[in-house]
């Protein structure tokens, strides 16, 4: 006689056609599967899981209504490059900027479909996704993407130039693919995210060469005839981005009191070219106080502005913008960056980039002994270990010179002006 298996394990009543089914496995979780609509416009049965028969009902109910709605589900037999599309047009696409969804799509493109694109998803493991990464490191990226067929390029003309990716793009690509791994893990397609198992060596920063006082100096005393001198005073003694002051707008800023407030930023998209966005993060949201230099500066800028609005009349445009072009239009990234160099030029300072100005004022606080804390709140970084693992070369220059002092107070022979110690107590 055989014993019945318990209600709460029996597969579950009969559900209506296209509800999918759901049933208790036997280490207790519940399973549901159901077809849904996949990448490539066919119809694939997916399996979700969940601590109890709501959990799981209802993560299969998501998919099919997504599915119902036209909305491609991805499977976990699918291939690797049917989901990375999956991921990058229904997901990614809707927590990500436009300009990083298009650095995604380019890495997936050109990397991550042809190294990895044809292994099924669930069968992809860590062993996989190091093997892909060891290959993207050594390989000829001229080779890699086919660029040597034109005859002025690496093979094509007898030796390969061997031009490797850097170690920050190799990190970059491995972090594409964990984001999308890990959406596949918390929408139950896969059980671990394999690409975080493989740990990939740490890219060297990037080296800047942010100005010295003295450079600074040259710089602010170069651009005081220049049309944007505000735009130079305010990057330099105030550590804004480059888009956080194409994006200020005259009413962020309260001259009164000396205040700006950093919400927006000005980007070029690739489908609204010149775009007013949100600030890159929201700890970039933020107050800051102005220096009385930028204040009289960018009151002498609103003048010369008033002045170009009446010459131009009714072709102004108004949108508000702080700095514009001299007809009152957004003033372009790229075109900046024209100016800025030919700036440094005219003051015979060395090449750096716009975005050192704001390591320039990063590395000229610290020099001066301004906290951290500061510091960071200032420049808008989301965590206090950002700052100071970008500016660690300057802390630890700052840390040598104050051992080299004591060094100095407690060599031999070197008397005590004060005579005898003053206790202290040690916490």
């Amino acid at each position: 006689m055989t014993t019945p298996r318990p209600a709460s394990s029996r597969r579950s009543r009969s559900r209506a056609n296209g509800d999918g089914t759901i049933y208790q496995r036997k280490e207790g979780r519940w399973e549901a599967a159901g077809y849904v609509l996949a990448s490539g416009n066919i119809r694939k049965r997916v399996r979700v899981y969940g601590a109890s028969r709501k959990e799981a009902l209802g993560k299969l109910t998501e998919k099919i209504a997504a599915s119902n709605l036209g909305l491609p589900v991805a499977a976990s037999d699918c291939t690797v490059s049917d989901y990375l599309t999956y991921w990058l047009q229904g997901i990614a696409v809707h927590q990500v900027r436009e300009n990083t969804h298009t650095r995604y799509a380019a890495c997936i493109r050109l990397h991550l479909i042809p190294g990895l694109g044809a292994k099924k998803l669930a069968r992809l493991t860590a062993r996989d996704v190091r093997t892909f990464l060891d290959h993207l490191r050594a390989a000829c990226q001229c080779c890699a993407q086919v660029r040597d067929t034109d005859r002025r390029f690496c093979c094509a003309i007898g030796q390969c130039c061997n031009k490797r990716l850097s170690p920050l793009t190799v990190t970059y690509v491995h972090s594409v693919l964990k984001s999308a791994l890990e959406h596949a893990v918390r929408e139950d397609d896969l059980p671990r995210n394999v690409a975080r198992n493989v740990k990939t060596p740490a890219p060297r920063p990037r080296r800047f060469k942010p100005f010295t006082a003295s450079e600074a100096r040259q710089f602010l005393h170069a651009a005081s005839s220049d049309r944007l001198h505000a735009l130079y005073e305010l990057a330099l003694r105030t550590g804004l981005r480059k888009g956080e002051l194409l994006g200020l707008h005259w009413e962020d800023l309260d001259l009164d009191s000396g205040t700006a407030s950093i919400h927006r930023s000005l980007q070029r998209t690739h489908t609204g070219g010149l775009t007013i966005l949100h600030t890159k993060t929201r700890a970039s949201e933020r107050r800051i106080v102005l220096p009385t230099e930028c204040i009289n500066s960018l009151k002498t800028h609103h003048e010369r502005q008033q002045e170009e609005r009446e010459a131009a009349g009714t072709g102004w445009p108004d949108n508000g913008l702080v700095f514009t072009t001299p007809t009152g239009r957004p003033l372009d990234s790229s075109n900046l960056t024209r100016r800025f160099r030919r700036l440094l030029h005219r003051a015979q300072l060395r090449s750096i980039r716009f975005h050192d100005l704001r390591h320039s004022t990063a590395t000229l606080l610290l020099e001066q002994g301004i906290d951290l804390v500061v510091i960071k709140e200032l420049l808008g970084h989301a965590h206090i270990g950002v700052t100071a693992d970008v500016y660690a070369h300057v802390r630890l220059r700052l840390q040598r010179e104050a051992i080299n002092t004591l060094g100095d107070a407690l060599s031999p022979g070197r008397d005590d002006p004060d005579g005898a110690p003053v206790a202290a107590i040690v916490r």
